[in-house]
């Protein structure tokens, strides 16, 4: 009797560990809304008095138009509860991605969140690889919108010829972002293992620092 006990309390304890590790993500909030006071910490934020809100804190005006994309090809604006107070503890944020013609948006993940993105105007290349190594990708248009499973590489590429513009919804107030060009040749990665890994000449591991080195 005392092992099936044994059993049945290692069995619940897997199970909730489980749940905690599948169902792990942004805290659900316990008031309406929490609009973030800007000047208190971003990594836990006060909020705002309920009776000092208004309905200004809830609208965002800052991507109605496309970002400044001419020098490379690409520009995004986040918005999230640093920028948006009012996104504070709702569990989501938002991009605007704005893209030239053959802009590129890098290979790149977010470990914090799930992806939706809608193509706003232009054909947009555009998929994921899983961890399988399987990809999967298309080219997207005008209306059209594809999702990014939390964690996995993704990358976006303007095929059309005219700019493109693209909205991305995220299930997480705080994404994260990943991009993999800076986080390889951008972050001080010791060179010999560099070269040894891509079978690059220090010459051009030192070409690769200066392009994808954090600005």
């Amino acid at each position: 009797m005392q092992t099936m006990i044994q059993k049945i309390t290692l069995f619940l304890a897997l199970v909730l560990l489980r749940s905690h590790v599948v169902f792990a993500s942004d805290p659900d909030p316990v008031l309406d809304y929490c609009v973030a006071i800007k000047e208190s910490a971003i990594s836990n934020p006060s909020c705002k008095n309920s009776s000092a809100v208004t309905v200004e804190d809830f609208i965002f005006s800052g991507i109605k138009t496309p970002g400044n994309y001419r020098q490379t090809g690409f520009s995004s604006v986040a918005v999230n509860s640093n920028v948006f107070p009012g996104l504070n503890t709702l569990g989501m944020s938002f991009v605007r991605a704005d893209f030239d013609v053959d802009g590129i948006n890098v290979p790149h993940f977010h470990p914090r969140a799930t992806e939706t993105a809608f193509v706003l105007e232009g054909r947009i290349y555009s998929g994921f690889v899983d961890t399988s190594n399987r990809i999967f990708a298309k080219v997207i248009e005008k209306g059209e919108v594809m999702v990014f499973p939390r964690g996995l590489v993704h990358f976006q590429m303007n095929v059309g010829d005219k700019p493109a513009t693209i909205l991305g919804s995220f299930d997480s107030q705080n994404p994260g972002l990943m991009r993999l060009p800076t986080a390889i040749f951008g972050s001080g990665i010791k060179e010999e293992l560099l070269e040894n890994v891509f079978g690059l000449s220090s010459k051009d591991i030192a070409k690769l620092r200066k392009r994808f080195a954090p600005h």
